[in-house]
Parts: C-alpha cells; structure tokens; sequence
C-alpha cells in the first residue's frame, strides 16, 4: 500500500512541477493607488493558494483550542 501511495505523490509532483515549468509567463497585478506587482504567474498562483490553506487553518484555530479545552476539562477527575 505504501509503495501506491508513493506513486500517486510522485505522480502529482511531477504533474506540478509540470504545470510551474509552463506556467512562468510574468503577469502583472493591479492594486489600488496605481501599485502594480510583476511576477511569474506560478508564484501567483502558488501565492494565492497559501494565502487561502493559512486562512482556513485560522478559521479552524478557534474551534480547535475551545475543543481541547472542553477535553481537557471532561478529562480531570471530578
């Protein structure tokens, strides 16, 4: 089973190391008050997607710590 698993991440590494070696054309950002960013748009891309993983582990991040707190309360004798 591990010797699939591998494959399979080994499989989708390649697939995206693919997709950023044909992906490095440079794009140009827009922001307010005439800010213009240029990069590859790989590091966009790679840029937006670890904005939104950060974004979701925050949102997670209070329900996490009130759900060990109530654990580690139910675990305490009575």
């Amino acid at each position: 089973m591990r010797i699939v698993t591998w494959t399979i991440r080994l499989g989708v590494f390649v697939l995206l190391v693919a997709f950023a070696a044909k992906n490095v054309a440079p794009v140009v950002l827009r922001f307010y008050f005439d800010v213009e960013l240029k990069a590859p748009l790989v590091l966009v891309l790679l840029a937006a997607f670890a904005l939104g993983a950060l974004f979701g582990v925050l949102a997670l991040l209070g329900t996490l710590v009130r759900q060990r707190r109530e654990i580690s309360h139910l675990r305490k004798p009575a």
